[in-house]
């Protein structure tokens, strides 16, 4: 290891002073700095963000709203990103030079956005338009890396959210015979199967074996990159089972970034905010089963007490790089920047921006 890269990682280290630290010290110690700094300090927390850092958040939502409303505040020289690494690459994509983006502890990973990195994708690439020439357009959702969104708004493709999938999947599909749609296959199989694509004419790419999982037919429609969610997928068809055979009247309400077969198990899916949504304009006293991260399930139980909501998988525990942002890394990055000294700061490479907002500024311009 270099001495740069040893100051580097001693200044991505939180020192010990911040875990002996009260929660009480620690919260007066956020507020006053919030305070102090006013609209110069911006504090987007994503909704699967432990309560005790999401009531310091200035606006809370999923990760591309919260990067829209980081790039409209011209005002905030800092942006503390109460997320995980991809989020706070995306806005810094979209805010200015002259704006900070900073995460509060550098392990706050994606591990689904961490199973497609661009080497991997290079070479999929290759090999499937050897196979099926220039008639593919790539997607990626916005959990992936600044690279991969690169690489695709450099392709022709766009990003997609969980929100928007459908749109920019219909729009693909117009543009080119097939799709390559990393890194989620869930969010990419229940999507395009909600289209009207048949299990059928869809392929698994693994990018470990570099090779694609089934015959390279000349039907084919959907190139799923064989990717997941770690949390999304710890709800299985036994959980949705118990509950059709213990509570029939207790309705079912997933993300698609569950598996097919639970989702087609479920009464609903959609979205963070479809989710969020249906609870919040749910008939008082109805019954709800939530299959999705376990803060943002805890937290409509708490804020909805008229209704009986459990989670699908009843033994689920939260997203644990999404947990890594606490109060103790959050007062740390705040006094760090109240002391003119920002550590964690996210850049994304000039070249890397330009082609990422390509991708992200093409879903935008279709939805």
């Amino acid at each position: 290891m270099s001495v740069l890269e040893g100051l580097l990682n001693e200044r991505s280290v939180m020192p010990g002073r911040y875990k002996e630290q009260s929660e009480t010290e620690l919260m007066t110690l956020i507020k006053q700095i919030k305070k102090e700094m006013g609209p110069r300090l911006y504090l987007p927390g994503h909704h699967y963000q432990k309560d005790e850092v999401i009531q310091f958040a200035d606006d809370t939502g999923d990760s591309l709203k919260l990067a829209q409303l980081s790039a409209e505040n011209k005002q905030a020289d800092y942006i503390v990103f109460c997320g995980v690494h991809f989020m706070a690459e995306t806005a810094d994509i979209l805010t200015t030079e002259r704006q900070q983006v900073i995460l509060p502890d550098m392990r706050a990973g994606c591990s689904m956005a961490d199973m497609a990195d661009e080497k991997q994708t290079r070479v999929a690439w290759e090999k499937l338009t050897d196979l099926y020439g220039e008639t593919i357009i790539p997607l990626t959702y916005v959990n992936s890396t600044a690279a991969i969104k690169a690489f695709v708004g450099k392709h022709g493709g766009a990003c997609v959210t969980s929100s928007n999938a459908k749109e920019i999947v219909s729009w693909a599909l117009k543009e080119k015979k097939r799709i390559l749609f990393l890194p989620d296959q869930h969010l990419g199989r229940n999507t395009a199967y909600d289209l009207g694509i048949p299990l059928e004419q869809m392929r698994i790419w693994n990018p470990i074996t570099h090779e694609l999982e089934g015959e390279a037919t000349e039907d084919v429609k959907v190139l799923l990159w064989k990717g997941h969610c770690s949390v999304h997928e710890n709800f299985r068809m036994e959980h949705i089972r118990m509950l059709r055979e213990e509570e029939p009247d207790r309705a079912i309400l997933v993300h698609p970034e569950c598996t097919w077969e639970v989702v087609q198990g479920s009464d609903f899916a959609g979205s963070t905010s479809y989710i969020i949504n249906m609870i919040k304009n749910a008939p008082m006293g109805s019954k709800w089963a939530i299959g999705t991260e376990m803060n943002l399930v805890k937290r409509l139980i708490k804020d909805n007490p008229h209704l009986d909501i459990v989670s699908v998988n009843p033994y689920m525990c939260p997203c644990l790089t999404m947990n890594r942002i606490d109060l103790p890394h959050l007062a740390w990055s705040l006094e760090n920047i109240a002391n003119n000294h920002s550590n964690n700061i996210i850049q994304v490479s000039d070249i890397i921006k330009k082609d990422a907002k390509i991708a992200l500024n093409r879903m935008l311009e279709l939805v």
